[in-house]
C-alpha cells in the first residue's frame, strides 16, 4: 500500500495571493512543478493544457420541473463571469474557447429538482461552460451528470441569490478513456445557503475544484464529496473556501475509497478566513479508505487565518484500512467477514451519497459502489 500523504515538501503559497485570469496566455505551461500540478502528471490531460480547445458538441439532455428554466447566453452577458474567474490553465483554456454559457435559472418559489445531462461521445478536447443562478428566495436542487466518452474542460458558474437555499450536485461517471477537469465558481448572497455535493466514480483523470465565494453575511455552505478510485484512475479534488465576509459558515466533508495498482485520489482542502471575516466557523474533513496494496492516497488540509476574532477553524485528514473494531463489531453478530468488509465500506461513502437526496440517483451511485466492491472486497 502506498503511504497516506500530507503534503510535505509542498512549497508555500499563500492562497490569497493566486493569480487569476480569463486569458490562457496568463498561465505558464503545466508541469509537475506547479503546486496546483504536482500530484498530475500533464500527458494525462491528453490535450486539455492546449492553448485553444473545441466547443463542447455533445448532448445536453435537460430534465425536470418547468419552472427552472435554460437558455443559451452570451459570453457579453452579465452572468458570464459573475462568480468566479479562472486560477488554472485548463479553466481558462475552456473560458476562451466558449463564446456561450448555459444558464438554468431557479426561481423564487417551493424546492425543484432538475438533472442536466451532459453525454459526450467525443474524444476531441473541448470545453462547456454553465451558469447556474437561484433567485431571491428561490429553494432547488440542480444536478450535473457527467457521462459518456469525453476529454472535457469545464466551467460552472453558481450565483446563490440571496436568502435562497441551493443544492449542486455534481457527478463525474463517466466511460474509461475520458479525462475531465471541472472549475466550480460559487458566490453567495447574504444569508444564503448552498449545498454543494461532488460525486467522482468514473473516468481515467478527473480534477474537481470548487471555489466558494461569500458577497454577503450570515451564508453558509456545506461541500460533500465522494469518490471511488480504481486501478490506474486519478481522481482529484481541490475545495477551495474564501470567506470574505462576517458571520458565514463553512463545512467541507469529503470521503473516498480506493483499489487497485496506482489508483490515486488526491485531496487539497484550503480555507481561507480573510481579516473582515470575523464571526466565521469552518471545518474541513477528508477521510480515505484504501481497499488493496498498489493505491495511494494524498491529502492535503490548508488553513489560512487573518483575523483572530472567529468561532472556529479547523481540518483533519486521514487514509487507513479497515477499521477493526467496526469489522469485529459486524461479525460479533454473526456477519461473516467478507459481507462485514462490504458493510464497512458501503457505510463509510454512503453518509455523502445519501446527502443528494434524489432516490433514482442515490440508487444508481449505490449500484456502482457495489459493483466495485465485488471485484476487491473477496
Amino acid at each position: 500500500m502506498e503511504q497516506h500523504s500530507h503534503g510535505a515538501g509542498i512549497p508555500l503559497q499563500i492562497r490569497s495571493e493566486r493569480p487569476k485570469s480569463t486569458k490562457v496566455a496568463d498561465f505558464a505551461p503545466i508541469t509537475i512543478r506547479d503546486e496546483q500540478w504536482r500530484y498530475l502528471p500533464v500527458e494525462r490531460l491528453k490535450g486539455l493544457d492546449a492553448d485553444d480547445l473545441s466547443e463542447y458538441l455533445g448532448d445536453l439532455q435537460f430534465d425536470g420541473a418547468t419552472a427552472i428554466t435554460t437558455e443559451w447566453i452570451g459570453s457579453d452577458h452579465p452572468l458570464f463571469g459573475a462568480a468566479g474567474t479562472p486560477e488554472d490553465r485548463t479553466s481558462a483554456a475552456a473560458w476562451e474557447s466558449t463564446d456561450a454559457a448555459y444558464l438554468i435559472t431557479v426561481p423564487a418559489g417551493p424546492g425543484e429538482q432538475a438533472v442536466l445531462t451532459v453525454n459526450s461521445d467525443d474524444l476531441t478536447p473541448s470545453a462547456l461552460h454553465i451558469v447556474i443562478e437561484s433567485k431571491l428566495h428561490a429553494k432547488g436542487t440542480v444536478v450535473i451528470d457527467h457521462r459518456g466518452n469525453g476529454i472535457l474542460a469545464e466551467n460552472i458558474e453558481i450565483l446563490v441569490g440571496d436568502e435562497s437555499d441551493l443544492t449542486v450536485i455534481s457527478i463525474q461517471d463517466w466511460n474509461a478513456g475520458s479525462v475531465h477537469t471541472s472549475a466550480q465558481f460559487a458566490k453567495l448572497g447574504r444569508n444564503a445557503h448552498l449545498k454543494h455535493v461532488v460525486v467522482s466514480f468514473g473516468g481515467d483523470t478527473v480534477r474537481v475544484t470548487p471555489s466558494i465565494y461569500f458577497a454577503g453575511p450570515g451564508a453558509s455552505v456545506d461541500l460533500f464529496g465522494v469518490y471511488f478510485a480504481d486501478a490506474n484512475q486519478h481522481l482529484e479534488h481541490r475545495p477551495f473556501v474564501d470567506h470574505s465576509q462576517p458571520n458565514c459558515k463553512s463545512r467541507v466533508t469529503y470521503k473516498g475509497a480506493l483499489q487497485g495498482d496506482k489508483a490515486h485520489t488526491v485531496w487539497v482542502g484550503d480555507v481561507l478566513i480573510r481579516k473582515e471575516a470575523e464571526g466565521t466557523d469552518t471545518y474541513e474533513l477528508n477521510r480515505n479508505l484504501l481497499l488493496t496494496d498498489g493505491a495511494r492516497a494524498d491529502s492535503v488540509p490548508n488553513l489560512e487565518i487573518e483575523t483572530g476574532q472567529i468561532e472556529g477553524a479547523g481540518h483533519a485528514s486521514a487514509s487507513g484500512r479497515f477499521d477493526d473494531e467496526h469489522l469485529f463489531y459486524l461479525q460479533a453478530r454473526g456477519i461473516n467477514e467478507l459481507e462485514a468488509r462490504r458493510l464497512v465500506v458501503k457505510g463509510f461513502l454512503n453518509e455523502i451519497v445519501q446527502q443528494i437526496g434524489i432516490e433514482s440517483i442515490e440508487d444508481r451511485l449505490n449500484k456502482s459502489i457495489e459493483d466495485e466492491l465485488k471485484r476487491s472486497v473477496k
